[in-house]
């Protein structure tokens, strides 16, 4: 999955739960941005994101693998 697709189906959750999806480019060194979800953040890398590292973020953002 690509950073792009990460963010979309985000912003698709955070819609469908009734979340606030907050994302900084800028916020993050390099090729980094931050994202938060409700009171929750993450950072995020552009490009391909392995599963280790999606499953990560999921983690951060305490959101269930099942419901992403």
């Amino acid at each position: 999955m690509t950073d792009r697709e990460f963010l979309r189906r985000l912003r698709h959750y955070a819609r469908k739960q009734g979340l606030e999806l907050r994302h900084q480019p800028g916020r993050g060194k390099g090729s980094h941005s931050m994202i938060w979800i409700g009171m929750r953040s993450t950072i995020l890398r552009e490009g391909e994101l392995q599963a280790g590292l999606l499953r990560s973020m999921l983690r951060d953002l305490d959101i269930p693998k099942g419901d992403f």
